[in-house]
């Protein structure tokens, strides 16, 4: 190989997680901004809106649980573009119907898809990046949250240009084409692996549910705010686009801490005092929320989306140090990313069960900062020495 092949096929590398995590967010944050329009046309409650964001969320868990069989049957090249093509196709459904049910289903079929490639990706990592792992999680993550951001800011203005609240759901096929020939053209992803799988024994291993259960809490408030945030501030008297800008204010610092704070971590093994920064971030945004919404609006959704976007990349980051060999790694972090998105499922929808027994949103970041708060003294038990290849799986 030249080295201008070599150059060329570590860019396509790079490049290659960057299109993908770019397309894991819209068909959740394209919801939140155009949220009036979409409960009026339809007639949605808060409480079964809500549901166009857990829906998705829950896919990401099952099919995340299932993990080890889908890249047992389908392999990288096959799952992901699979996941790509139901994306696509949801968001096309969404463009061209308006109905409830149509927008539910299309959450179930785009959540499905967002969880095939989430599944895959983080083995994906570990074996192509393998001295570089904790920067490909870094602009994985990065290119994630800064999709979901884009959607939050371009959605209301693809509705209002089209005059058509659809289009702007809709209009997030297209990267999800782009990403799919993409894809296709390039040499990224192994083919499907015929020989047999480790046993992954994550269900009768406390290490492996404590993992997944920190992933969930730790990174449940970014569900919560995608989904109500901008209803939140619309709420306290602002229009449809500024507050789906704070969605989009928030990704800033999400994908700056996401980029940031896994490139500290490859300077080290401990994650604890990384995590303990992310935390507390979100605890004082959710605290300034709570307490003093308008004063400095913007200041508080820049800590909640800097110790989210870092707590997602150094959560994933954390479970693939358990494992040094990528398929056992990526079955744990498949086996993690399952339970913490049904988790996580469960965040927007409480939120909007809370929004409608008291009457505001302000309850919902009470528990969220209480459940970062317990997370902060969970982080202790994650000592390096802790994370080193455990009985999690067995041949």
């Amino acid at each position: 190989m030249t080295l201008n092949s070599s150059l060329a096929s570590r860019l396509a590398g790079w490049g290659l997680l960057v299109v993908l995590g770019l397309n894991l967010r819209p068909i959740l944050s394209s919801i939140s901004p155009l949220l009036g329009e979409i409960r009026q046309a339809t007639g949605l409650s808060f409480q079964s809106s809500a549901l166009l964001t857990s829906l998705p969320v829950v896919c990401m868990g099952l099919v995340a649980l299932v993990g080890v069989r889908v890249e047992a049957r389908l392999g990288e090249r096959r799952g992901i573009a699979l996941g790509l093509i139901m994306i696509l196709l949801a968001c096309l459904a969404r463009w061209v119907l308006g109905q409830a049910s149509a927008l539910l289903v299309t959450a179930l079929l785009g959540g499905a898809g967002v969880a095939l490639i989430q599944t895959l990706v983080p083995a994906m990592i570990k074996r192509e990046f393998h001295q570089r792992v904790p920067v490909a999680m870094g602009v994985y993550s990065a290119s994630l949250m800064a999709g979901g951001g884009l959607a939050a800011l371009l959605s209301p203005v693809v509705a209002t240009h089209f005059q058509q609240w659809q289009a702007g759901l809709g209009v997030w096929l297209l990267p999800a084409l782009g990403a799919l020939l993409l894809w296709a053209w390039l040499p990224l992803g192994a083919a499907r692996n015929a020989q047999v799988a480790p046993v992954f024994k994550g269900l009768r291993n406390r290490r492996a549910w404590l993992l997944a259960l920190y992933f969930g809490l730790v990174n449940c408030g970014y569900m919560s705010l995608v989904a109500w945030l901008p209803a939140y501030y619309q709420q306290l008297g602002w229009g449809v686009l500024p507050s789906g800008s704070l969605l989009a204010f928030m990704t800033i610092f999400q994908v700056l801490a996401a980029l940031l704070m896994p490139v500290l971590a490859q300077r080290g093994s401990d994650r604890r005092p990384l995590l303990g920064i992310s935390l507390s971030a979100q605890a004082i945004g959710y605290l300034g929320l709570i307490l003093a919404p308008q004063a400095l609006p913007h200041v508080w959704v820049a800590l909640c989306g800097f110790g989210l976007g870092a707590c997602f990349a150094l959560s994933l980051l954390l479970t693939l140090d358990h494992h040094r060999d990528p398929r056992q790694a990526g079955q744990l972090a498949a086996f993690v990313q399952g339970v913490g998105f049904l988790i996580n499922a469960i965040s927007p929808w409480l939120t909007g069960w809370l929004r409608e027994l008291t009457g505001q949103f302000v309850s919902a970041w009470i528990v969220l900062t209480v459940t970062v708060l317990a997370m902060l003294l969970v982080t202790r038990l994650f000592s390096p020495a802790s994370c080193a290849d455990g009985p999690l799986t067995s041949n």
